[in-house]
């Protein structure tokens, strides 16, 4: 009878341990496989975010994620990473969202967080400049920043700001920004222009005054010395440009 009750009590250690073992590492097993398609999903949208990128200048780094722990999702064999509708590539920086839709065998679709880091040259007040001044090599200096830290229409390219006037004032430090800018004038009101008329098969030059005020691309008025009043582009040379 002993050597029965001490093969039961082994028995009985024995299932315990089994019932232990599938409890804790049974359940286990089978979270290893939604981690790792977590994984694959994550490093399939951050390829799908460099391709749509393409080769930007400045790109650092894209890192997906996290997943919400809480979501349970169907196993699939056929991921596809999709940009949400009405976003196109100029809003894939900083802190952003992609879309994630399984078409086989389940049919789900998710949104994955996405950080985005892009470094971006721009150009920055070198000291304080006042509203009205002409911007010459030496009122800025060149800066490094994350993109999506940056406003809208920061300047980086010098070209785009030498010769142009501050409509603002500027702190020391502050980005310079397109709007900001105003193109040199090139035409004063009153004074005398040279107007160059272009059509098909015949070129011709006049003078004039003008009526107003303008800066290269711009529209200006003259009146001429028979005291028509024609209208045309500015040019940077300060002529008219006048076109049927």
């Amino acid at each position: 009878m002993a050597e029965i009750a001490g093969v039961d009590q082994e028995v009985s250690a024995r299932f315990f341990r089994l019932a232990f073992i599938s409890r804790c590492v049974v359940p286990l097993l089978f979270c290893v496989p939604a981690w790792a398609a977590n994984d694959a999903m994550l490093r399939q949208v951050e390829e799908f975010v460099r391709d749509t990128l393409g080769e930007q200048p400045g790109l650092q780094s894209v890192v997906a994620g996290p997943v919400d722990p809480r979501l349970r999702l169907p196993a699939c064999t056929t991921l596809q990473p999709y940009l949400p509708v009405g976003m196109d590539v100029s809003r894939l920086a900083g802190q952003t969202q992609v879309g994630v839709r399984c078409l086989s065998p389940s049919r789900w679709s998710i949104f994955v967080p996405v950080k985005i880091a892009i470094e971006r040259s721009y150009l920055a007040a070198a000291v304080s400049l006042p509203a009205g001044r002409i911007l010459q090599p030496g009122d800025w200096i060149v800066r490094t920043a994350d993109a999506s830290s940056l406003p809208a229409g920061v300047i980086g390219n010098p070209e785009e700001a030498i010769g142009k006037t501050l409509r603002l004032s500027l702190q020391a430090g502050q980005p310079l920004r397109a709007e900001q800018l105003a193109a040199p004038v090139v035409i004063q009101q009153g004074q005398t222009v040279r107007l160059v008329f272009h059509g098909e098969g015949f070129s011709a030059t006049n003078e004039g005054r003008a009526l107003n005020r303008a800066s290269a691309g711009q529209v200006a008025q003259a009146r001429t010395v028979s005291g028509i009043v024609v209208s045309g582009i500015a040019q940077p040379d300060g002529t008219i440009l006048v076109s049927p």
